[in-house]
C-alpha cells in the first residue's frame, strides 16, 4: 500500500472527500483507489477560525510501484509493515512462568507467553473486574476501602479505572500489537488511528475481561485474590513464589508486574536484598474546570462540532522545577484511589462518552530524590505515604478529600462557584499549605497563572484543587539487566510501571511483551 501524510479535511469532511484528496495527491482519478485505510487522525486547532482534521492514510491501487516511482516524496511513501512478528522456534522449560500482577504489563506478558505456546500462571492480588467494580463502587459511595480490591489492585490494573488513555511517546513497533489486541477484545476501532486514543472506563472493563478469556483459551491460568508474599530464591536463582494462603508455586521465571502501588511487595523485596533504587517522580493535585470552558478555550466557536477538548501544559519554575498537567480527563470525574488504610489518594476517570460536566487533570510537581530526606531505597514511597496520611486527616479521616479553590490557593476571591467537586465519597475545604511541603505549593502557585496564559481560564478562581495525586508513577526502580532479569535473582523479570520501566497503559503493555519475548528467547532451542 501507499502512505499519504498531511491530508487536511474540514471538520465536517466526508470519507468521499478524503478519498478524493488522496487520489489527487497521487495524480489519479478517485476510482483508481481500490481501498483506503485511515492510519492517523488528529485535530489541528492552532488557528481557531481554521480548525480542521489532519489525516495519514494508506491506499491500495493497481500498479503501485509505477505510481510510487512518479509520486514518491515527502508526503508519499511505501506503507511500513507494522504487523507483529512472533519469535520463531521451539522452547523447552521445566516449569511454567508465573506472572505476578494482571495490569497492562502482566496482562500482555501473559498474553504473549500464551500466544507463543508457553502457558503462564497469573497471580493477581485483587479481584476480577466484576468483583472489583462492586468493591470500588462501594468505596466511592460509602467510604469502605478494600485494601486488596480497589482502584490500584485487581484485573486490568490502575488504568482500568481511569480513562483508558492510550497515548504514548514511545515509538516501539509493539504499540500496534497492543492496540490491535485491544480492538479484538472490543475496544473502539478508532483507537487504531486517533492521535489521542482512549477507551473509557466503562468499555475497558469488558475489554480486559475478554483478554483474560483469550489467555485462558490458550492454556494460561489466572488466579485472583492470590497475593504473592515471598519469592523463593536459592543460589541467586528464582525457585518459586509463595502466596498469602501459604501455597507455593514452583517456577524458575517470575514476571514481576506489580504496579506502582504494591508497597508491601516493595518492602518485601528490600528486606530480601533485591536490587532497588530511588527514582524521581511527581505529585500534586487534581484540578477541575467546566468542560465547556476547556472546549471554548481550545476550539472557540467550533467546539460544539468537535469531541470534548483536552490539554497538556508544562511550566518550569524560576528555581528550575518542572510542573505539568498529566492524565487529563475530558468530561470526567476525580475519583478516590486509595489502597491503604489511613491514607488518601486521588485519580481521574472518564467514560467513553466523556460527557461529564467537568474536565480534570493532574497538576504535578517534580519530586527528586534529594527531596525525600533520606537515601533509603524506599524513601520516595515514604514521602508519598506522608502526604497521603496528611490528606486523609485533612479530609476528616473518612476518605473525604481535602479541596481548595484556586482563588483561595492564589489568595484571590471567587465571585461565583460554578465548579462543583466530583470526588466521592465527599470533600472538605482546607488550606493545601497544611498538606504539601513549601517547594510544592510554591511551584504550583507560580505555575497556575503561567499556564493560564496558554489556556484561558486555567486559573479561574472557582476551579477546584483536590489532594493528593500521588500515584502518577513508581517512586522506585527495580533494577534489571539487558536480559530483563534482576541482578539479584536470575529468572526475576521486573516489568512495567511499578518496576520503573513504563508510564501508562501502552508503554507498560509493550514492556510486558518485551519481557515475554526475553523469556521465550531464554528457552529457545538452538
Amino acid at each position: 500500500m501507499i502512505r499519504i501524510t498531511d491530508l487536511k479535511l474540514p471538520i465536517h469532511g466526508t470519507e468521499e472527500q478524503l478519498k478524493k484528496k488522496a487520489a489527487r495527491a497521487l495524480g489519479l482519478p478517485m476510482e483508481a483507489i481500490v481501498e483506503l485505510q485511515v492510519f492517523r487522525r488528529s485535530i489541528d486547532a492552532r488557528k481557531k477560525d481554521q480548525i480542521h482534521y489532519v489525516y495519514v492514510v494508506d491506499v491500495l491501487v493497481k500498479d503501485e510501484k509505477k505510481i510510487l516511482a512518479k509520486t514518491k516524496g515527502k508526503n508519499i511513501t511505501v506503507t511500513p509493515d507494522f504487523s507483529y512478528s512472533f519469535i520463531q522456534g521451539k522452547i523447552k522449560c521445566n516449569y511454567r512462568p508465573v506472572v505476578v500482577g494482571f495490569g497492562p504489563a502482566g496482562m500482555f506478558a501473559a498474553l504473549l507467553l500464551a500466544e507463543m505456546g508457553i502457558k503462564p500462571i497469573v497471580v493477581e492480588r485483587g479481584g476480577d473486574v466484576e468483583s472489583r467494580h462492586k468493591a470500588i463502587e462501594g468505596f466511592w459511595k460509602e467510604g469502605k476501602l478494600d485494601t486488596e480490591n480497589n482502584v490500584q489492585f485487581g484485573e486490568g490494573g490502575a488504568g482500568t479505572f481511569s480513562d483508558g488513555k492510550l497515548t504514548t511517546r514511545i515509538k516501539d513497533p509493539r504499540c500496534r500489537k497492543v492496540l490491535e489486541e485491544l480492538v479484538e477484545a472490543g475496544a473502539p476501532e478508532e483507537i487504531l488511528y486517533d492521535a489521542k486514543p482512549h477507551i473509557g472506563t466503562d468499555l475497558l472493563r469488558g475489554v480486559v475481561q475478554r483478554i483474560r478469556e483469550k489467555i485462558i483459551s490458550l492454556g494460561g491460568e489466572i488466579h485472583f485474590f492470590a497475593k504473592v508474599t515471598d519469592i523463593v530464591v536459592e543460589s541467586g536463582k528464582v525457585q518459586g513464589v509463595i502466596l498469602a494462603d501459604g501455597k507455593t508455586i514452583v517456577t524458575n521465571d517470575v514476571v514481576l508486574a506489580i504496579g506502582h502501588s504494591a508497597r508491601d511487595t516493595f518492602e518485601m523485596l528490600h528486606e530480601k536484598g533485591a536490587s532497588l533504587e530511588q527514582k524521581p517522580f511527581a505529585m500534586g493535585v487534581r484540578i477541575e474546570h467546566p468542560q465547556k470552558m476547556i472546549d471554548d478555550a481550545q476550539y472557540g466557536a467550533t467546539a460544539e462540532n468537535l469531541p470534548p477538548a483536552d490539554y497538556r501544559l508544562t511550566y518550569t519554575t524560576q528555581k528550575g522545577r518542572g510542573v505539568y498537567t498529566f492524565c487529563m480527563c475530558p468530561g470526567g470525574y476525580v475519583v478516590a484511589a486509595a489502597s491503604e488504610e489511613g491514607r488518601l489518594a486521588v485519580n481521574g476517570m472518564s467514560e467513553y462518552s466523556r460527557d461529564g460536566e467537568n474536565a480534570n487533570s493532574a497538576l504535578l510537581v517534580q519530586v527528586f530524590p534529594e527531596d525525600f530526606g533520606s537515601d533509603h531505597p524506599l524513601a520516595g514511597m515514604h514521602f508519598q505515604r506522608k502526604l497521603e496520611e496528611k490528606s486523609f486527616q485533612a479530609g476528616g479521616g473518612n476518605y473525604a478529600a481535602p479541596v481548595q479553590r484556586v482563588g483561595a490557593f492564589l489568595q484571590r476571591k471567587a465571585e461565583t462557584l460554578e465548579v462543583s467537586p466530583t470526588y466521592l465519597p465527599g470533600t472538605k475545604e482546607v488550606d493545601l499549605d497544611a498538606i504539601f511541603p513549601a517547594f510544592m505549593t510554591e511551584a504550583m502557585r507560580e505555575a497556575i497563572p503561567a499556564m493560564a496564559k496558554k489556556l484561558k481560564g486555567f486559573d479561574r478562581a472557582d476551579a477546584v484543587l483536590t489532594a493528593v495525586e500521588s500515584r502518577s508513577s513508581s517512586p522506585i526502580r527495580i533494577l534489571r539487566g539487558e536480559n530483563g532479569e534482576s541482578p539479584w535473582a536470575e529468572g526475576l523479570y521486573p516489568t512495567g510501571e511499578g518496576a520503573g520501566y513504563a508510564g501508562g497503559i501502552v508503554s507498560a503493555a509493550v514492556d510486558g511483551i518485551s519481557v515475554a519475548e526475553k523469556i521465550f528467547t531464554k528457552y529457545k532451542q538452538q
